[in-house]
């Protein structure tokens, strides 16, 4: 579904905004025109990007561009561009893309060139917390200062820090840490902290260091480098959430074996490959790519995984949401280099408290380009009426609100009234900020309001400021009408329609066909005595539980047994097996031997039509696509100017 919806993407990328001063109609859809500029202009942009020569033929590329504008029309004869879930997820997409354009690239640069420094480092800290009872800005930050200001003339006389943290820090855990925070990089603690730890030399404490949470004196203990990246490779059994309780120990009784027969020598690599679960690594012996710490999605992974060492090189069994793994260590590798890494942090400052730095730059240039005009007598008129309730949280703006309508700021052509300042500190009252006197709590509510319209004039006007954010906005448009079109058109419709899909089911039979499978039971060992023992007791009619009772012996895993049914191509089977009923001959292939039970062999066939379902879907799914131009060309009326077109070939 998404690769259809991405191909018909690719031929609409950049359809408008081209210069039209010299272009000519090329065709219409109903009397709405196209013009020849636009039709290059997404020419050449996608003419390294597709693949398939044909299309690189103007006349050819003209029946695509016109299929492509055809199914836009469609969508908008629909109305999907009124439905509430597209405009929703179009201002979503426009939110999202706003924010590259809502930073200060020089504060931005500065931000990351820091945060790759620090993250070639951990440091080892330990801190003291004075915390705020109410909040930074609040009263009672004088009576904090003052505790962690004795507390630092007690470690400047030579008092122990430890001592200091157990008697005196705030922070919940000191009593049993003394302080100790351990290892740490960039982006693990406030962006206030970080700076306070990262800017003191080893073996010394910090200046009083103010954060969201309290006052610190930070000690650093240690430095030491980052553990950079890691290739490991796994084995891996795949779990299920709501599977039974028989199921899940079964899951890791094989585990352990297979952890044992590693312990017993036995080869990493091919036992990943008979045994591992995830089948996307298992052909390669399990092998991972190479990640970082945060980059997978289990951190008890990446744990156990940057936990290796060359002296321990494998794991012992553990479970993640995945299932139950083995992992070994394969390399080792240094940090990431600034133009690798640089894509990573711009992420992580966006979330991070340095996004604070760079929005406060963004508004004094705001400030500065759009020269905002305060209207003081309507600031005054608000400000007699804000009262010492806001800091309980209970005051309500004046009614009626006419007297505040006029305007309080100027933003070029926007206006924002006395009663729209009143709205937002309504909502802001029950922040908490405790900031006193009350000239000043109403001073930094302005400012941040201003800050507010000012970005948000910014943000409403950015196709105007820059033309490639409304290039991509329409790009992103049409391709989500067209997302939705296939989805309503073709998609869900070739699910629903159960008398479509029994007819492409019954014209296409031939098509879907099961191949021959064999059920079976595969031992395997790297011991040839213990195959040729389970065999006999295989043959005895033993249980494989018995079979394993009698060979598995004081935690050594002997002998492997698998059974199931299974396609020829499957991994499980020796390559010199050669498919014949009954019990194999013992096979050796890389150091393992073999022996296969061939109970019964499934011959292949049809498949009924709940078998095939799911592909037969996907045909239709195609089959419908197809010969969907068709039908567009028959409801909207398309008018190629001829003339126009072979004189646009003609400058090619």
């Amino acid at each position: 579904m998404k690769n259809t919806f991405w191909m018909y993407c690719l031929l609409g990328l950049s359809m408008l905004f081209a210069q039209k001063n010299n272009s000519e109609v090329l065709f219409t859809i109903d009397e709405k025109p196209f013009d020849t500029e636009t039709f290059m202009r997404v020419y050449r942009k996608n003419l390294d990007l597709v693949k398939d020569e044909s299309q690189k033929d103007l006349n050819n590329y003209l029946q695509l561009y016109i299929a492509y504008k055809l199914k836009i029309q469609k969508a908008h004869k629909l109305g999907l561009q009124e439905d509430t879930r597209y405009l929703n997820e179009l201002q979503s997409y426009r939110s999202q893309l706003s924010r590259n354009y809502l930073t200060d690239t020089q504060v931005t640069e500065a931000l990351l060139k820091e945060a790759f420094e620090r993250l070639q480092w951990e440091i080892k800290c330990s801190h003291i917390l004075v915390q705020f009872t109410n909040t930074p800005n609040g009263p009672d930050t004088i009576a904090a200062y003052k505790k962690i200001k004795d507390i630092q003339q007690k470690l400047a006389k030579g008092e122990d820090f430890e001592k200091l943290a157990i008697e005196f820090s705030e922070d919940p855990s000191a009593k049993e840490n003394k302080g100790n925070l351990g290892y740490f990089s960039a982006f693990r603690m406030v962006y206030d902290f970080e700076n306070g730890a990262f800017k003191t030399p080893v073996g010394k404490v910090s200046d009083i260091v103010k954060s969201r949470f309290g006052y610190h004196l930070i000690k650093v203990n240690d430095k030491r480098p980052h553990r950079g990246e890691i290739t490991v490779a796994h084995i891996m059994i795949a779990t299920n959430d709501g599977e039974d309780a028989e199921t899940k120990k079964k899951q890791q009784t094989q585990i352990q074996e297979i952890y044992q027969k590693l312990q017993q020598g036995e080869d990493f690599a091919e036992l990943a490959k008979q045994f591992s679960e995830d089948k996307s690594t298992a052909a390669n012996g399990g092998l991972l790519q190479r990640f970082s710490s945060g980059e997978l999605s289990s951190e008890i992974f990446e744990d156990k995984a940057f936990g290796l060492t060359s002296n321990q090189p494998i794991s012992v069994p553990f479970e993640t949401q995945f299932g139950w793994h083995i992992v070994k260590l394969i390399e080792k590798h240094p940090a990431k280099n600034w133009e690798e890494a640089k894509k990573d942090l711009e992420l992580r400052v966006q979330r991070d408290e340095r996004s604070k730095l760079i929005a406060e730059s963004l508004h004094q240039k705001l400030r500065k380009k759009y020269q905002p005009k305060l209207n003081d007598p309507m600031y005054r008129k608000v400000a007699a009426v804000v009262t010492d309730s806001i800091y309980k949280g209970s005051w309500k703006k004046p009614e009626p609100n006419y007297p505040y309508l006029s305007e309080l700021i100027t933003i070029q052509t926007r206006k924002i009234s006395g009663d729209q300042f009143m709205t937002f500190l309504e909502r802001q009252q029950r922040m908490g900020d405790a900031t006193k006197p009350l000239s000043k709590w109403l001073k930094n509510q302005y400012d941040t309001f201003l800050n507010q319209e000012l970005q948000q004039y910014y943000e409403d006007n950015l196709e105007s400021e820059f033309i490639d954010f409304a290039h991509v906005m329409e790009e992103y448009r049409e391709g989500l009408l067209l997302f939705d079109l296939l989805e309503k058109e073709i998609w869900n419709r070739a699910k629903n329609d159960s008398i479509g899909l029994q007819n492409h089911f019954d014209k296409n039979r031939g098509k879907y066909q099961w191949k021959t499978r064999y059920d079976v039971v595969v031992l395997s060992s790297l011991k040839k005595d213990k195959v040729e023992q389970a065999l006999k007791m295989m043959q005895q009619k033993k249980s494989i539980a018995e079979i394993k009772e009698a060979i598995n012996k004081d935690n050594i895993v002997e002998v492997m047994i698998t059974e199931g049914k299974f396609e020829k191509e499957n991994g499980i089977f020796p390559k010199n097996y050669n498919f014949t009923p009954g019990y194999s001959s013992i096979l050796e292939q890389n150091n393992y031997y073999f022996v296969v039970y061939l109970k019964e062999t499934l011959a292949g066939g049809p498949k009924t039509f709940e078998e095939a379902k799911g592909r037969v879907i996907n045909d239709y799914q195609q089959f419908l696509e197809e010969n969907w131009v068709s039908e567009l060309q028959k409801e909207f009326t398309v008018k190629v100017n001829d003339k126009v077109f072979e004189k646009l070939k003609a400058k090619k």
